[in-house]
């Protein structure tokens, strides 16, 4: 607005144009309704829709273009040179720096700061960086007025295009960017925002997808909001300053700059955010591919802790390795004793265990992967049943279960994924005969759970894969 504010008379009657994935495409949208000027928005074709209606409903006429930020903004550009528009940059403009540094008069104002006696306790903001133009804003003028306070900017790995200015020493542009958090994935940071966060800001902050992914969580915990990435990478980088710093007790506010979440990006955000804050880990086990030997992996993994499991995936394997391979993951403290305990309880147990945690990959695919057909070298499994069982969701409960079914009847598949709810339906497979049926029912009944045989369309499915 305040760029916009600015323009002649004339230039506004020409229209506005610009370029944006999200918060600076609303705000020109907004401001142009309010001066009465038309305004073309350009966005990347990777936008998510919820952003894209937001510039309708504000009365924005919306381009889609380019596969990332930076070839939308030189197709606005160009066409504010063909047209006769007014381009209004997103960050590289002194107008559009000076009203994005007015947050940082609002978080003085909101923290009660006394200039003269500078009675409040406020030690550092951090803020969130695509191209730089709010941290350049912010803290050009908090140094002016409160030195003290230190001042952070907040980068993606896979974006941290300021951060590679600044470790070279001027401008210079990514061959990629990760467009996770697409509110500031920027491939090129801009010529006076470097300049100015040069001068004022006191560093800068990378956190992983799992870090933003566990910030979006960590806010909502505390007040039922819900973040976009970008929004929430500022309190990814201020977990991660406490942490490493060991920080506490002390006054920290992280701008946080968006919600503009699309309702299916939720799904990835809840699979990864426990492994961004370290609170889950993913393992995978071999055992002998032999009956018993599954109930015996679950007293040996949960052992004295009741520890909680939250996935737990297995399918039924046999080949020259006689090895049976399980993906679970469990709620432990990654960083603590106990994760360690446990994959030595397992190993010492004679079932090989390796951490995937940190394999980005696992989390996103490998997880999905397992299951389908059995492989061995007899084809199917002989009395095999595919059944859903409404399972609940509490400790021990999978040790009771198997220890109902074990040795009477064997395990092929186990397919579970913790939902948050009181109860679940788990995927199971179990070799059942014919005559033992009524056998395996009655004892469902004893354990009070629901199970029922998967509809033949459905086992035809599954049996393809």
């Amino acid at each position: 607005f305040n760029k916009m504010a600015n323009l002649s008379s004339e230039e506004l009657s020409k229209g506005v144009i610009c370029s944006s994935a999200g918060n600076h495409a609303q705000g020109v949208a907004l401001s142009a309704s309010r001066l009465g000027c038309k305004a073309t928005i350009c966005m990347p074709l990777i936008t998510p829709d919820i952003k894209v209606e937001a510039v309708k409903r504000l009365g924005g006429t919306v381009k889609l273009v380019g596969e990332n930020y930076d070839e939308c903004q030189a197709y606005a550009i160009e066409t504010a040179k063909e047209e006769g528009l007014s381009y209004i940059h997103p960050f590289d403009d002194p107008y559009v720096i000076a009203g994005q540094g007015t947050i940082g008069v609002e978080i003085l104002r909101q923290c009660s700061i006394d200039f003269v006696n500078k009675d409040s306790n406020l030690d550092a903001i951090f803020v969130p960086v695509g191209g730089g133009g709010l941290l350049a804003g912010i803290s050009s003028y908090i140094k002016q007025v409160r030195p003290d306070i230190k001042v952070f900017g907040v980068e993606p790995l896979g974006a941290a295009c300021m951060t590679e200015a600044l470790m070279r020493g001027g401008i210079c542009t990514l061959d990629t960017v990760d467009a996770f958090a697409d509110g500031v994935a920027v491939k090129t940071a801009g010529t006076e925002t470097f300049r100015l966060i040069s001068k004022f800001c006191d560093g800068i902050i990378t956190v992983t997808t799992e870090e933003i992914c566990a910030a979006i969580k960590d806010v909502f915990k505390d007040t039922r909001s819900i973040l976009e990435p970008a929004g929430a990478v500022s309190v990814a980088g201020m977990k991660a300053y406490c942490k490493l710093n060991k920080i506490e007790g002390k006054v920290l506010v992280g701008v946080t700059s968006g919600a503009n979440m699309n309702f299916d990006r939720l799904r990835l955000v809840s699979d990864i955010a426990n492994f961004g804050a370290k609170t889950e880990v993913m393992l995978a086990t071999s055992i002998p591919e032999e009956p018993g030997s599954f109930r015996r992996f679950v007293d040996v993994l949960v052992g004295d802790d009741q520890i909680s499991l939250t996935e737990f995936k297995y399918r039924y394997a046999f080949d020259e390795s006689r090895k049976a391979h399980i993906l679970f993951s469990v709620e432990v403290d990654a960083e603590s004793e106990q994760k360690q305990s446990l994959l030595d309880r397992l190993n010492e147990a004679g079932m090989d265990t390796m951490d995937l945690s940190h394999l980005e990959s696992a989390q996103l695919h490998l997880r999905h992967l397992v299951g389908g057909r059995a492989r061995s070298f007899t084809g199917g499994i002989p009395d095999e049943r595919i059944l859903q069982v409404v399972f609940p969701e509490r400790p021990g409960a999978l040790k009771k279960f198997l220890a109902e079914l074990s040795p009477q009847w064997n395990v092929t598949l186990f397919h579970y994924r913790q939902t948050g709810n009181l109860e679940t339906n788990l995927l199971i497979g179990i070799q059942i005969p014919s005559t033992e049926y009524k056998s395996f029912n009655e004892a469902m009944d004893r354990l009070g759970y629901r199970a029922e045989e998967i509809e033949e369309a459905a086992f035809d499915a599954f049996s393809m894969f």
